[in-house]
């Protein structure tokens, strides 16, 4: 009767917070003698969980990001890194959204924000709408992978997993969503015959690389002197200053900014904050760029911020409330036992599981958000995983990557609809530019789904 109900009310085309919310709620009236007043008293508990404190801080330092001229840096790194390549827009696109990704947390931040900038940029530079909307839309999937995500923050809290495992986990599995993407630009580029889209500078491309290296060495030269017995407070302190001098006088592009996912990782993985702390860290490094060393985010600007950051939370944790009383409900009436029972009886191997459930995400991904989606699942799908020893983490980033999939697709990917909007195309045609960007994403599903030790070597080495 539960699923009947919930099933009618979307029918209606009532919102998927409000019709689980609604279908839990009209149960207890109907069958159960439980009184009505648990509904609000199970979504109350639902939220009231320390690892969802992520939520907003993570989406408030994607909304400081993008408003405080960082992505701008970001693009402006990414061209003189790869802007000479083949096809040079294509590579500059996956590049920005891969540094990009290391801030916002969300699929249609990236989208709305980089996009914006890049879509732009490869028109005027003679690229087709179609292709500079796909290459967008695809890139924008690695959002949520790269840690920090939202959607990992939720599915951790949802499963009982450790977030910081899941971010951990997300590291190896972008990094190979993006190098299938840059084989499929340098693809286009051979067959259409394109070339690069700035003149090749050795002094650009130099310092590029040294910005690269310096990202990449900072916490290796911490860790080496704390190693060497050196405080590690005071190591840190001590290169962080450093750290901004060599900005100043060396007027990097995009130093700081891409230092975020360095600080956020290596401080969850060295113990020094939770992934809780982690996203308010990453806040305060945003705030700090956009309004005192940058000085490109004003206090209007920042207002506005904050109100777009209580707006998305607002509906974020609703979902979860709603989906809370909800699967709460599913569990108390023995359909997730049904269910997993089911699924038992017809097999029992985890590969032909791991099948049968991507089918089942990549289509629910089409009809629900990212959160929602989860908030569903989850309580589904993770007791099946338990009994067939399939590792948490690991279904965590495949479980994330189908539904990121599925921002690509009609009848509801929010990405397609924020992209057919900055292109001013229709979703129609949108769609179409998207469908060859499929196929890199789906070989980095089968291959995250059946080679786990992509996604389960770094979160192994740091436990």
């Amino acid at each position: 009767m539960l699923k009947i109900i919930f099933l009618g009310m979307l029918a209606t085309g009532l919102p998927v917070a409000i019709a689980m919310a609604g279908a839990s709620l009209l149960y207890v009236l109907l069958a159960e003698k439980t009184p009505p007043f648990v509904v609000i008293h199970r979504m109350i508990s639902g939220i009231d969980s320390f690892p969802l404190l992520a939520v907003p801080f993570f989406i408030l330092a994607g909304n400081l990001m993008n408003n405080a001229g960082v992505t701008n840096r970001i693009y402006n790194y990414a061209l003189s890194l790869v802007g000479w390549l083949k096809g040079g827009l294509g590579h500059v696109n996956v590049l920005g959204s891969v540094v990009f990704a290391g801030m916002s947390g969300t699929a249609i931040a990236d989208a709305a924000g980089l996009g914006t900038i890049e879509i732009k940029a490869m028109r005027d530079h003679g690229y087709s709408s179609e292709f500079s909307v796909g290459v967008t839309a695809a890139s924008a999937t690695l959002g949520p992978i790269i840690p920090p995500s939202l959607p990992f923050v939720i599915y951790g809290m949802m499963a009982n997993v450790s977030v910081g495992a899941l971010f951990l986990g997300g590291i190896l599995p972008g990094a190979l969503m993006a190098i299938l993407m840059m084989a499929t630009v340098a693809w286009y580029a051979h067959r259409n015959g394109w070339g690069g889209d700035v003149k090749f500078d050795r002094r650009r491309l130099a310092r590029a690389l040294m910005e690269t290296a310096i990202v990449a060495g900072w916490p290796l030269a911490i860790w080496w002197l704390v190693d060497a017995g050196l405080p590690a407070q005071l190591t840190v302190i001590v290169g962080v200053v450093v750290l901004f001098a060599a900005d100043r006088w060396l007027r990097f592009e995009a130093v700081l900014p891409i230092m975020t996912p360095v600080l956020l990782i290596g401080g969850m993985s060295t113990g020094v904050f939770t992934p809780t702390e982690g996203a308010i860290a990453a806040s305060v490094w945003a705030l700090f760029l956009g309004l005192v060393w940058y000085r490109t985010l004003t206090w209007k600007t920042f207002v506005k911020v904050c109100l777009d950051t209580v707006e998305t939370t607002s509906t974020v944790l609703f979902i979860v409330a709603a989906a809370s009383i909800f699967g709460w409900m599913l569990t108390a009436t023995g359909v997730t036992s049904a269910i997993s029972a089911w699924v038992l009886s017809v097999t029992r191997e985890p590969w032909l599981f791991l099948l049968l459930s991507n089918l089942l995400m990549l289509f629910v991904g089409c009809f629900l958000e990212p959160t929602a989606a989860i908030t569903i699942l989850v309580p589904i799908l993770v007791p099946i995983c338990q009994q067939l020893g399939i590792d948490l983490v690991h279904f965590g980033v495949v479980m994330v990557l189908n539904l990121m999939i599925g921002l690509l697709h009609p009848p509801m990917g929010m990405v397609l609809f924020v992209l057919a909007r900055v292109a001013k195309l229709s979703v129609e045609r949108t769609t179409i530019a998207i469908l060859p960007w499929l196929l890199p994403l789906l070989v980095s599903l089968v291959i995250l789904t059946y080679i786990p030790s992509v996604v389960l070597w770094l979160p192994k080495m740091f436990r």
